[in-house]
């Protein structure tokens, strides 16, 4: 291999390297995260004869819960009101640490292929 293109796969590696850096920053600055969805439930009660029955914009509610599952079972957490925007926020965090994780992991395969590439050079 050429001393230029040694001298690029080096930078390569570099660049690699910082970026891994920048986005493990970017996992640090999580806050508390759970895996789920938010749902906000209007349901009917039990009395028949209530107009939630016959009107949907009559039923009650605001209700609001957490899904999620737990040994391929789904979990219905009920929420109060004042706690809803903490759960929203960490299932909205869930779904960006997964977003990082799949960008790390990308980045990890690119500099790994770089670095056997350097490895390679270096024992010929």
């Amino acid at each position: 291999m050429g001393k230029t293109s040694n001298q690029k796969l080096t930078a390569l590696i570099r660049r690699d390297a910082q970026r891994f850096e920048s986005l493990k920053q970017e996992v640090m600055q999580l806050a508390y995260f759970c895996k789920g969805t938010v749902l906000k439930r209007m349901m009917k009660c039990g009395n028949q004869q209530c107009a939630c029955h016959r009107d949907p914009a009559h039923r009650h509610g605001p209700y609001f819960e957490c899904t999620y599952k737990v040994h391929n079972k789904t979990v219905n957490l009920k929420l109060y009101p004042e706690v809803t925007p903490l759960y929203r926020a960490a299932t909205q965090q869930h779904r960006k640490l997964k977003s990082l994780l799949t960008r790390l992991e990308r980045h990890s395969r690119v500099a790994l292929a770089h670095l056997a590439k350097q490895k390679l050079a270096n024992t010929t």
